[in-house]
């Protein structure tokens, strides 16, 4: 049985965090694509569905419902990993209530990044 490497989508237009998470996933050997809208990410996952979703929450719009209810549609929801400004603490919290695996402030996010992308990649435990 083949495996697929893992992959992230990143959904942001920061190219400072860019850079920052393609790094870390070719780190662990994953491919990573860059999308910049909510509609991109849903059409990318279902293309292509990924091993995790990171989102900036800059760039969700109160769409993260809308984004998780795709997600949770594909074959293996992917884990989904949003992080945001500390003082937007509405944004963190309507992701967490949303249903994000991991909801972070940004600056969080950068420091457990390198240590926590390989269990984000990983498969989900099934149900």
């Amino acid at each position: 049985m083949a495996t697929t490497a893992p992959s992230v989508l990143i959904l942001s237009d920061d190219l400072i965090f860019t850079s920052r998470i393609t790094g870390a996933a070719r780190d662990y050997g994953a491919s990573a694509q860059v999308v910049r809208t909510v509609d991109l990410a849903i059409s990318a996952a279902q293309r292509e569905p990924p091993s995790c979703v990171i989102v900036d929450l800059a760039l969700i719009g109160g769409r993260m419902v809308e984004l998780v209810g795709a997600l949770a549609g594909l074959p293996s929801r992917p884990q989904l990993i949003a992080y945001g400004s500390h003082v937007d603490t509405e944004s963190l919290r309507s992701a967490t209530e949303a249903g994000c695996d991991v909801v972070l402030p940004r600056s969080r996010f950068v420091e457990v990044l390198p240590r926590d992308l390989p269990q984000w990649l990983a498969p989900r435990a099934k149900a």
